[in-house]
């Protein structure tokens, strides 16, 4: 069992990238809520403990504290900006309000020789409204800023510590450093948390959950999906039936990359069902987004329903449940089993269909399920391909879905991403822009006057949507480069019959969501 650090999320935007920056030192770790049980977290074994900040105020009625047992443990821990707050209210230090809040990019200065920060003067981002007017007895200043005078402070002897800054985020530049400094260094946790050991460990997860039974499947054709079927796959081969359900509202040539990349693996355990046909008729007419994702669960379910009975109704049903899954729905849960009614990517499986869950890939965040992808043979463009919803381009059609318009707007995704990929912008940084997470197309349910042709159009507009984000919790409208939107909408509109009108997106989330319905 790998070496692990527990974090207590006290309410931050930012918890996410305190556990994303851990597994990037190769150390696992799981995200709590503050208040969890203590045995829930000790049952992690945990090397060392990170607190992680708030929105709250430590003095203010109904505030976060710190759980005893934290303390208790006598395992080193760190406390971030509302964290090291609390650290400092409960062991008898002072907080207050700061006169001036600091917010933003700021400069702090090490005190001190320490193990988490050496000599010397360091950028990095600050958000708090609050300060250390006085650190707790028994803890040293270690670090200050021109608006905090205690921006860090250590106690070397029980190796407890906090700053004031947000070493997670990457405007924090030697903030991953200190995060590794604390779990390797300071809390001695092995950075063995490789992909090797990954995989390693959800081939023996499932032969011990899964036995000599069989397993079924639903492949989406995302990474998720894809991932999972791959490891359960190599963890049980030939106990698993693969279900995958062509409705029609697949991306350009998403049919053929999944037979192509599970049907030699998989042979006649992958299970192709043709339901274009039910779907376009169930979904005539329908404009509301809520109905549309009902009659888009319901006919899935009853597919694989029948799909289940042929393959002897398996007892385990393999999810690609990943961890930003568990964190936004709820925490983490290690002592009780898991058994389902619901399917929460496909809107709901029947009353009175009970599976097992398999979910090889519950406590991986999307870039370590993709890098276990390309390690598993998967291959590039499936492991990379955008992210997917459950209901398909339904959700990106807005207003009635027939054949003509998913037509359009398959067409019009496959010029934009294909844009996308051919300057380098998917996935991955540039010098113009950040790495885009996730980039498509939406039709809308508006028409617009155009001119072509000397000849007056009343035709179907097009948006396009990019955005960058680390955790898809939160998101920013990605900022592409002029001619590259040109060149996409002068392609959409010449290529594409029956639009006119091509326009950006350029709405954050929040307020917006990162898709239209």
């Amino acid at each position: 069992m790998s070496d692990s650090i527990a974090i207590l999320d006290f309410g931050s935007q930012t918890s996410q990238l305190i556990a994303r920056r851990v597994r990037e030192a190769q150390v696992y770790c799981e995200l709590f809520p503050w208040d969890a049980p203590a045995g829930q977290v000790l049952a992690l074994h945990p090397k060392g403990i990170i607190l992680s900040g708030s929105p709250a105020s430590v003095y203010e009625p109904g505030a976060p504290f710190l759980p005893p047992y934290v303390l208790e443990s006598g395992l080193p821990v760190l406390g971030i900006c509302f964290g090291m707050q609390v650290l400092t209210h409960t062991l008898g230090g002072r907080v207050a309000a700061s006169q001036q809040r600091e917010y933003g990019p700021a400069t702090v200065e090490s005190l001190g020789e320490n193990p988490l920060l050496p000599p010397g003067e360091y950028p990095v981002w600050m958000s708090h409204g609050d300060r250390i007017e006085q650190a707790p007895p028994g803890f040293t200043p270690l670090a200050r800023s021109g608006n905090s005078p205690v921006a860090m402070i250590g106690d070397l002897k029980r190796r407890i510590f906090g700053v004031q800054f947000h070493p997670e985020v990457r405007h924090t530049p030697g903030g991953k450093e200190l995060l590794r400094r604390f779990v390797v260094d300071v809390c001695g946790a092995r950075p063995d948390w490789t992909l090797d050991s990954i995989i390693q460990a959800a081939v023996e997860r499932i032969r011990a959950q899964v036995g000599g039974e069989r397993v079924l499947v639903a492949v989406s054709g995302g990474v998720d999906s894809s991932v999972a079927t791959a490891l359960v796959n190599r963890a049980v081969p030939g106990q698993l039936t693969a279900v995958f359900v062509d409705h029609g509202l697949l991306r350009q040539g998403e049919r053929e990359q999944v037979e192509a990349a599970f049907g030699r693996s998989l042979g006649k355990n992958l299970v192709v069902v043709n339901a274009v046909e039910d779907y376009m008729d169930a979904l005539a007419g329908v404009t509301d987004p809520e109905q549309k994702r009902r009659i888009i669960g319901e006919k899935f379910i009853r597919i694989f329903e029948a799909e289940a009975k042929k393959a002897g109704s398996p007892r385990f049903l393999v999810q690609g449940t990943i961890y930003p899954d568990v964190v936004e729905s709820s925490a983490p849960d290690r002592s009780k089993a898991q058994r389902i009614k619901t399917h929460h990517n496909v809107g709901g499986l029947p009353e009175d269909m009970h599976f097992s869950l398999v979910e090889p890939l519950r406590y991986l965040f999307k870039d370590e399920v993709r890098a276990v992808g390309e390690a598993l043979g998967l291959p590039h463009e499936l492991v990379w391909r955008q992210p997917f919803p459950g209901p398909g381009l339904a959700v990106r059609c807005l207003g009635e879905i027939t054949r003509e318009r998913l037509e359009k707007l398959r067409a019009a995704d496959h010029i934009f991403t294909s844009e996308l990929a051919a300057a380098g912008l998917l996935n991955q940084a540039s010098g113009l822009v950040e790495g885009i997470s996730q980039a498509f197309a939406v039709l809308l349910p508006v028409r617009s006057v155009g001119v072509m042709g000397d000849s007056r159009t009343y035709q179907e507009a097009v948006a396009l949507r990019a955005v960058t984000t680390e955790d898809f919790m939160t998101a920013d409208w990605a900022r592409l480069p002029y001619d590259l939107l040109a060149r996409t909408a002068n392609r959409i509109v010449n290529e594409v019959a029956g639009v006119n009108r091509v326009v950006y997106d350029v709405t954050s989330k929040p307020p917006a969501t990162i898709e239209w319905e």
